[in-house]
C-alpha cells in the first residue's frame, strides 16, 4: 500500500514529523483556525513581498557588477530523475558566479554524499528566476516546478533540503507548499536549516573562525553581516554572537542589514576594543546584492564606508557561506538526517 508522510502545516509539528516519518505514515493535519490563518498569511505575505522587492532591486543592482558566467553553473532541472529526488531548495540569486560557488557548491556536495539520489534545484525567488532566464536565458525550477517535475517521473522517495539559514516565514513556506503534494510520493522528507540545533552553532561558529584564521591577529575585528529578518528566528544572530565569544573568539562580531544588531551596534562594539583593521564577510548563503552593495559597495552607508569613515583599515571577502567546505558538510549531514528519518 503506498505510504503517504503527511507535511505538517506549522513548523512546531514539523519536528514532530521528521522524527518519526520513517516508521509509520502520519495523519492528515486539520485546517487550524481562519483566524489563525489569516493572520499567519498576513505575516508570510509581509515576508515574501520584502524578499521579492529586494530580489527586483538585486536584478537592477547587479547589472553593475560582473556576475559571471552563467553557463557555467548546473541548473538542475532535468527529467530522468529515478525513483528517489534529493531537491535542494533555495532563496537565489542572479550573480552568477556565486550561485555556481555556493548553491552550486552544496548542491554537488549532497549529490557525492548521497548518490543514490538524484539532485535536483529549486528556488523561491520569481523574480531571481525570471532575470536569469531573460539575462542569460538560462532556466531555474521554482518549487511547485521542480515538484511536478519530480511526480511527473515518477518520484517515490522525495527528500527536500532548504539551503535556508533559520527557521524562519520562507522555511515555513517551503512546508506549507510541500503539504499540498503530500499524497504525490510515497514519502516524503524535509531537512532542518542550517542553523538549528546547538550542534549548528557551534559547527557554523568553528567553519568562520577556521576560514578566517589568518586575518586573526589580535588587532583585527572580523565582522559577519547578517540579513535579519522581523521574525523570531533573527534571534539566530544573537545566539551565533553568543557561541562565538564563549569559544574564544571575541574579536568577531555579528550584525544584520534589516535588523538587529544593526550596523550600528555592530560598529559600537567594534569600537569597544583595540582594532586597527575590520574584515567584513557576509553571514549569508550566497554573496549576492547584499554582500557586493550594502556591505561592500562605495556609497557613504555601505559597511565598508562606514568603517572605513571610522577610522579602520578595511578589507572585504566576497564569499557566501555556501563555499565552505565545513558548511556544506552540514547541508549534507542535515540531508543525511532527513533521509535516515525515512528509514
Amino acid at each position: 500500500m503506498k505510504k503517504t508522510i503527511a507535511i505538517l502545516m506549522t513548523l512546531s509539528l514539523l519536528a514532530g514529523l521528521l522524527a518519526g516519518c520513517g516508521s509509520s505514515a502520519a495523519p492528515a493535519a486539520s485546517a487550524p483556525e481562519e483566524s489563525s490563518v489569516q493572520k499567519e498569511s498576513t505575516a508570510e505575505t509581509s515576508e515574501t513581498e520584502t524578499a521579492e522587492a529586494e530580489t527586483e532591486a538585486e536584478a537592477e543592482d547587479e547589472e553593475n557588477y560582473n556576475t559571471g558566467d552563467a553557463s557555467l553553473d548546473n541548473p538542475r532541472n532535468g527529467d530522468e530523475i529515478g525513483e528517489r529526488e534529493l531537491l535542494v531548495v533555495s532563496f537565489g540569486t542572479s550573480f552568477n558566479d556565486s550561485r555556481r560557488l555556493t548553491i552550486g557548491g552544496i548542491e554537488s556536495a549532497i549529490e557525492a554524499a548521497c548518490p543514490d539520489f538524484s539532485v535536483r534545484r529549486g528556488f523561491t525567488s520569481q523574480i531571481i528566476i525570471d532575470h536569469v532566464k531573460s539575462r542569460d536565458n538560462v532556466s531555474i525550477d521554482n518549487v511547485k516546478e521542480a515538484l511536478d517535475r519530480a511526480m511527473n517521473n515518477g518520484v517515490k522517495t522525495l527528500v527536500v533540503q532548504p539551503t535556508h539559514l533559520m527557521n524562519g516565514f520562507e522555511y515555513t513556506d517551503l512546508v506549507n507548499e510541500l503539504a499540498q503534494y503530500s499524497d504525490a510520493f510515497e514519502q516524503i522528507a524535509v531537512g532542518e536549516p542550517l542553523l538549528t540545533s546547538d550542534e549548528d552553532f557551534q559547527a557554523v561558529a568553528k567553519a568562520i573562525v577556521d576560514a578566517t584564521a589568518e586575518y586573526d591577529d589580535g588587532k583585527t575585528a572580523i565582522v559577519f553581516m547578517g540579513h535579519g529578518t522581523e521574525a523570531d528566528s533573527n534571534g539566530v544572530y544573537a545566539q551565533m554572537q553568543t557561541v562565538l565569544k564563549d569559544m574564544g573568539a571575541s574579536n568577531y562580531f555579528i550584525g544584520t542589514v534589516e535588523a538587529t544588531p544593526s550596523l550600528d551596534d555592530v560598529l559600537k562594539m567594534v569600537q569597544e576594543g583595540d582594532y586597527t583593521r575590520v574584515v567584513l564577510e557576509p553571514l549569508m548563503v550566497v554573496a549576492g546584492d547584499h554582500a557586493n552593495n550594502d556591505m561592500a559597495g562605495d556609497e557613504e552607508d555601505s559597511w565598508k564606508s562606514v568603517f572605513t569613515a571610522a577610522g579602520y583599515e578595511v578589507e572585504v571577502i566576497l564569499r557566501g557561506l555556501g563555499e565552505m567546505e565545513d558548511i556544506q558538510k552540514l547541508y549534507v549531514a542535515h540531508a543525511q538526517a532527513a533521509i535516515d528519518s525515512l528509514k
